[in-house]
């Protein structure tokens, strides 16, 4: 048995599934290993890509996603997905092909040092420098994937060293477990709750990653505290339940600002300053935190915790319920502003202005997809207004990057949602900009047979950068390009293709696509001037007023 085919055992071992990639020269061995393996090999038309959907499938599993390229260009094309899944706590291992060990001591074709180039956006990373290592190596790169914060680790293997033969077994897979906070901790934060007249939650993805969803939900149920959801929090709780202030993250004002403003206790609970950042939510550091997390908060002005509550965030939710009593319900402080921001969506469902606009693409995609379904949403403008608008019943069912925020995640990350849940509708939702970052992917979507649906916001330009721009000098600056006919490039793909033409045709259209269980995209021009509209509407609101 050689190098290769050892890694491949031990990736067998961890359970892996599927392995997203591009091959190369140096990664043949490898390859070859895979022809005889349980494991799938996925080949991707992009390395970036092939990160973006291990971080999708470590982000959905748990389990990390394991993704592959080779040396030179293809290791550096793969550093954005992999950066991008560190960021976001996706579990994910990336493995490199690399120049042998005989040529490194020199300037060589292709060759750089790639532990390196990972070291800053993983948290950890080695090269096989000999065949004995490769079980701890693996075994090592996988646990410390997936143990809290989660994210990237990366192995790198030199050609030379992928042919040697070798002797080795792969190591017994252990599980891990989270500390747990001290009783006298959660008796000094269910002090801190009940001093409070207004405590507002924060949920952040720690708590979907921590499968603490039912804990919160029996938590706030009784407290009777208020949830604002990070963008990557979402379905915390279910948007429906009249505690739910559904999502903060917008920088500036809007309709859950005046819940922050009210309140003079925010708990969050698994939530990274990635998400959201503190100087959004508490501009002048003036109302205290509750941090429940698996680790201390970030030090950050506008953070002023006063109290960490560090282990497993399910089991801080259910000691600290033992402690507090159950609180009489006031929601007088709060439902204005659950109602304002639900009549905002409510009344753009008869709107029937071409070219669409955002709050009624996202009114009839709700209204299309099943609780359980997922939309995934790219980067751009779309991303802000499907942030604010888009609401959830489960979490993990409308995935937003909110830490790299990489443009072109949404057609791969569709692709490894499909894999993982078959049964489900999953809808990657684009701008023209990030699609065609990664929209050569369209062509591995039709090869694996998966019936993905794209919604693709079509505006000519880079509409988020135009809408900052706007805000800040009152004119655009170079953010318009031109665009191919999207409909016949995806059916040279061999996707189904629909143009919106009137707003009247888009719900039929997404209950069509729906009902084809097959490949489709959907071109619908959106009207982007409701972006200047909406900031200048918001900067309205008025928190004394009772929104």
């Amino acid at each position: 048995m050689n190098v290769a085919q050892l890694l491949v055992k031990c990736l067998e071992n961890e359970g892996v599934e599927y392995i997203f990639g591009v091959p190369g020269e140096e990664n043949i061995d490898l390859m070859d290993a895979l022809v005889d393996s349980e494991i799938e090999f996925i080949v991707t038309r992009h390395e970036t890509s092939a990160a973006f959907m291990a971080g999708t499938y470590g982000r959905l599993t748990g389990k990390p996603g394991v993704c592959l390229a080779t040396l030179g260009p293809g290791a550096t094309n793969l550093l954005t997905g992999v950066a991008n899944a560190n960021m976001d706590h996706c579990p994910l291992i990336a493995i490199t092909g690399q120049a042998g060990l005989n040529r490194q001591h020199k300037i060589s074709h292709q060759y750089y040092d790639l532990v390196d180039i990972f070291e800053p956006v993983t948290k950890w990373n080695a090269q096989i420098k000999t065949g004995e290592i490769v079980p701890e190596v693996v075994r090592k790169a996988y646990q410390l994937a997936i143990q809290e914060k989660p994210g990237a680790t990366h192995i790198d293997l030199p050609e030379d060293v992928a042919g040697m033969e070798v002797d080795e077994s792969p190591l017994p897979v252990t599980g891990h477990t989270l500390s747990v906070a001290k009783d006298d901790v959660i008796e000094q934060a269910a002090s801190l709750i009940s001093k409070a007249d207004h405590p507002l939650i924060l949920a952040g993805n720690g708590v979907t990653r921590g499968q603490a969803t039912e804990d919160l939900l029996k938590f706030v149920t009784q407290t009777n505290i208020p949830v604002v959801h990070s963008f990557m929090g979402k379905g915390g709780i279910s948007w429906k339940n009249e505690l739910s202030l559904l999502t903060a993250g917008i920088s500036g004002k809007d309709y859950i600002t005046c819940g922050f403003q009210q309140a003079d206790l925010v708990i969050t609970i698994g939530m990274d300053m990635a998400e959201t950042p503190p100087e959004n939510w508490n501009p002048e550091a003036a109302t205290p935190v509750l941090h429940i997390d698996t680790e201390e908060a970030e030090i950050d002005s506008h953070y002023p915790v006063a109290l960490n509550v560090v282990g497993d965030i399910g089991e801080s939710l259910r000691k600290l319920l033992n402690v507090i009593p159950e609180q009489d319900s006031d929601d007088n402080w709060f439902s204005p502003i659950r109602k304002s921001a639900l009549e905002e969506l409510e009344s753009f469902k008869e709107d029937d202005h071409f070219p669409v606009k955002p709050q009624k693409i996202i009114y009839d995609l709700r209204d299309v997809l099943k609780d359980e379904d997922i939309a995934i949403s790219d980067v751009g403008a779309h991303k802000m207004w499907m942030a604010r608008m888009y609401h959830t019943v489960h979490p993990n069912t409308c995935l937003i990057s909110n830490g790299l925020a990489s443009m072109g995640v949404a057609v791969p990350g569709a692709i490894a949602a499909k894999l993982v849940h078959p049964d489900r509708n999953v809808v990657a939702v684009c701008g023209d900009g990030s699609f065609q970052m990664t929209g050569a992917e369209l062509e591995t979507a039709v090869r694996l047979n998966l019936p993905i649906i794209i919604l693709l916001w079509r505006d000519d330009g880079y509409g988020l950068i135009e809408w900052h721009q706007l805000k800040k000098f009152e004119r655009p600056s170079h953010i318009s390009f031109g665009n191919p006919d999207f409909v016949k490039l995806a059916e040279s793909y061999g996707f189904e293709a629909m143009r919106i033409e009137k707003t009247a045709e888009l719900k039929p259209g997404l209950e069509k696509a729906i009902s084809l269980n097959k490949p489709v995209l959907i071109d619908c021009q959106v009207d982007y001037r409701e972006n200047m509209k909406l900031t200048e509407m918001l900067r309205d609101i008025n928190c004394e007023g009772g929104v």
